[in-house]
């Protein structure tokens, strides 16, 4: 895995002073890297029964199509508000300084169906947290959550606890 640690850019204070930013795209533009990435994501979810990967915006849509393509499962994506075009279900989350928001279509999941939510960070868990709340309120039930890079000193798995988080890449 240090091969895709070496594909990632960080970026000190961005998007703020103090913040240290892992850019993934220098690992998507790599052919080899991005293969590696995708291969190490999907690699545990063969065979295990997942019909939809949920990929949270924005990383999470081009990780998780390719995880779904791997894997076999059909795709939805989750987003801020006001972006799909048919009826939306929402939840709001925390923030440091205030409140978000992230809506996924009404019917974008059956009830009983298999999910895996993807999306390239885990930092405090607050958007991976909301993601399974909007799954688990429309019936779906999570098999797991799959990031690319979690920042571990940030504690974002207690946002998650219960459920089944696995990280490629830790820092």
């Amino acid at each position: 895995m240090e091969t895709l640690k070496t594909r990632i850019r960080h970026v000190p204070d961005f998007p703020k002073a103090g913040i240290l930013f892992y850019d993934v795209t220098t690992l998507l533009r790599d052919a080899e890297g991005f293969k590696l990435a995708i291969d190490a994501m999907a690699e545990p979810y063969h065979g295990k029964g997942i019909s939809l990967v949920v990929g949270i915006e924005s990383r999470g849509f081009i990780l998780g199509a390719a995880v779904a393509d791997r894997i076999g499962a059909g795709f939805v994506p989750v987003r801020k508000v006001g972006k799909l075009p048919h009826t939306t279900v929402r939840v709001s989350y925390e923030l440091e300084y205030g409140t978000d928001s992230l809506e996924m279509h009404s019917d974008a999941i059956e009830r009983g169906q298999h999910v895996l939510i993807v999306d390239d960070l885990l930092a405090t868990g607050g958007t991976a947290r909301a993601t399974v709340d909007l799954v688990q309120r429309l019936g779906g039930q999570v098999h797991a959550v799959a990031v690319l890079i979690e920042l571990a000193a940030l504690n974002g798995r207690e946002k998650l606890r219960g459920e089944n988080v696995r990280a490629v890449l830790q820092y």
